[in-house]
């Protein structure tokens, strides 16, 4: 008989790709992208690898677009930390972070060397919120 994983214990298993979605990031004030687009990618990409999910505002809003990926417990257990990204308003670096999750993201995969431009560190307060 087998038994199926319980809801908590299967998104922990896989990472987490938070996409804000604020007062800035997501809106006319980042023009020329697609940003219904960017989730749907991400979503269609990452299928059961990740739980992709909306917030409302990160408070990075001068990086808009912001993506913060953490770690499955997997790669969390292997040293994996999340990695905030900013500034992805462009299909490929998206295209990026869906195949470097799809490897298995923090602590388990190597990050594609592009994704290097668009890391950054925010405030101890923003990323307490996130990543708590």
């Amino acid at each position: 008989m087998s038994r199926r994983k319980a809801p908590a214990a299967q998104a922990a298993s896989r990472c987490t790709v938070t996409v804000c979605r604020g007062c800035c990031c997501g809106t006319a004030k980042v023009p020329g992208v697609d940003h219904a687009g960017q989730v749907t990618t991400l979503r269609a990409e990452l299928g059961a690898a990740a739980q992709v999910r909306v917030v409302n505002c990160l408070d990075a809003c001068e990086r808009a677009n912001v993506i913060v990926v953490q770690p499955s417990s997997t790669g969390r257990a292997a040293g994996g930390r999340p990695v905030w990204l900013g500034l992805v308003n462009d299909p490929d670096a998206t295209a990026d972070i869906a195949t470097w999750v799809r490897d298995g993201g923090p602590g388990l995969a190597e990050p594609p060397d592009i994704l290097d431009l668009y890391e950054f560190s925010p405030s101890r307060r923003v990323r307490r919120a996130v990543e708590d």
